[in-house]
């Protein structure tokens, strides 16, 4: 295995004119604005383009969606356009596979690149209309587990000519228990394919995950950063039946305009909606127990500031992308220590100030200090209002008493229809994106004339079934 494991200010980041990716990637690029690879992407990128196994270990909002999308674009469009999947990611939430569909969309504007999401909750309609597109093929499949099986389950499904699976937010799938689905989904995969694995965090069983699927990888690990200096940190030590007086009292006082209540445990998520909801706070719950047109609701109104208030699990705490979250309120202490620099880590985004306020429970103490200890800082422990009286003494140490409220969050089965239409399309169920085939898939060829006065390093052109193409 090779390592090529740095942390960011060590990177010498490249521009990507410099990484020779295919020059119609390259155009959408420069249109979105991207001239300078992050560093996840300068190591990652060009062994990727090689068609080497990779293992690539960097937190949320380093880049790491560009890292593997770029160069497996880039391999695809020197492949036949033969209606058969080259790849196919696999991703836990469906909140995170419709992020990964939008970034396709963009770079692939000027690409003659297919896309197809597929994620579970939707209809039996939308089921059928999934595997209507599915059947017709697509150039990439971007799925959660369950659906995904599903559908392979039923044999129509073509992978024989997959050129790389890519594995996004592996530690996560984890967690949610898709380990089995996870590799009855390889045994249905080309054993001759390139595999990527992404993933925050390294722990043991990611460590043999890697083992079982990946031949002889390149890893890429970027050291795990640090809250940003924007955000203000702080705790309240206190009893589990102090918790929801002091959210209130925080929430109140500060009016937040924007802010995420996160809990690990789903079933808390609705009782601690009920508890903003009685003492007059504006706010609202997203969770795996809602349908996709209720998630998707939930998002857009929190995303226009009609619901100021977010109350959720850790599934939208690597997959939200909002600039202007004022405050992140940790109702129980995340499960792992890197778990808490993804949460507090949805504010202080774009330069702007933040805060992240954390209410430690005496069986979580023990926790909280492990975090302390890989954040390097004592996060300072506040002053509980007088009218919820005093709360337990800070040791560090759990007391092994009972657990909050609520049970552990189970499987995300993902959900919605797929995406379709590119540039300022509609959506719709089993299309996926792009220029028309008349088939129900659709792909991101341009208009005539679109960035042909653009400069071309490459001449490469895709091929379709074996005819020079557009």
């Amino acid at each position: 295995m090779t390592y090529l494991r740095s942390v960011e200010e060590q990177v010498k980041r490249m521009r990507f004119v410099e990484l020779e990716l295919h020059p119609d990637i390259e155009d959408a690029l420069l249109d979105m604005g991207f001239e300078e690879a992050t560093p996840i992407q300068t190591l990652a990128i060009p062994p990727a383009v090689q068609g080497k196994d990779l293992m690539g270990i960097a937190q949320t909002g380093t880049g790491k969606t560009a890292a593997f999308l770029l160069p497996v674009m880039d391999r695809i469009m020197d492949l036949p356009d033969n209606g058969k999947v080259k790849a196919l990611i696999v991703v836990p939430t469906r909140e995170l596979a419709t992020q990964i569909d939008q970034a396709v969309e963009g770079f692939a504007y000027y690409a003659k690149i297919t896309s197809l999401a597929i994620y579970g909750g939707g209809s039996g309609h939308e089921f059928t209309r999934e595997k209507q597109a599915l059947t017709k093929g697509a150039d990439i499949i971007i799925a959660t587990p369950g659906r995904l099986l599903s559908h392979l389950n039923l044999g129509y499904v073509d992978l024989s000519e997959l050129q790389t699976l890519i594995l996004d937010e592996a530690d996560r799938m984890l967690d949610m228990g898709f380990y089995g689905d996870i590799m009855r989904i390889a045994e249905h995969c080309r054993k001759e394919r390139q595999t990527l694995l992404f993933s925050a965090t390294m722990p043991d069983r990611i460590k043999e995950l890697s083992r079982t699927l990946l031949k002889d990888p390149v890893q890429v690990q970027l050291a795990l950063s640090k809250p940003a200096e924007k955000i203000k940190q702080g705790a309240y030590i206190v009893f589990d039946h102090q918790k929801d007086e002091v959210l209130v009292d925080v929430l109140k006082d500060r009016q937040v305009k924007s802010g995420i209540v996160f809990t690990s445990r789903k079933r808390t998520v609705s009782q601690i909606t009920r508890v903003l909801k009685k003492a007059g706070i504006v706010c609202d719950r997203i969770s795996s127990d809602l349908d996709q047109n209720e998630r998707e609701e939930v998002m857009l109104g929190f995303r226009q500031r009609k619901i100021p208030i977010l109350v959720a699990t850790d599934v939208v705490s690597r997959g939200i992308d909002i600039d202007n979250i004022e405050l992140v309120v940790n109702y129980d202490v995340p499960p792992n220590e890197e778990d808490y620099v993804h949460r507090i880590g949805r504010t202080a985004r774009a330069d702007r100030d933040g805060e992240g306020i954390t209410l430690v429970s005496p069986e979580d103490q023990y926790r909280f200090k492990k975090i302390e200890k890989l954040i390097e800082k004592e996060v300072p422990k506040l002053a509980l209002p007088e009218r919820v009286g005093p709360g337990p003494e800070y040791t560090g140490k759990s007391s092994g008493g009972r657990g909050d409220r609520g049970g552990r969050g189970g499987r995300s089965g993902g959900g919605g229809k797929p995406r379709s239409g590119g540039n300022g399309g509609s959506r719709g169920g089993g299309k996926s994106r792009g220029g028309g085939k008349g088939d129900g898939t659709r792909n991101h060829a341009p208009k005539q004339g679109e960035g042909s006065n653009k400069p071309r390093r490459k001449m490469r052109r895709r091929h379709d079934n074996g005819s020079q193409g557009a």
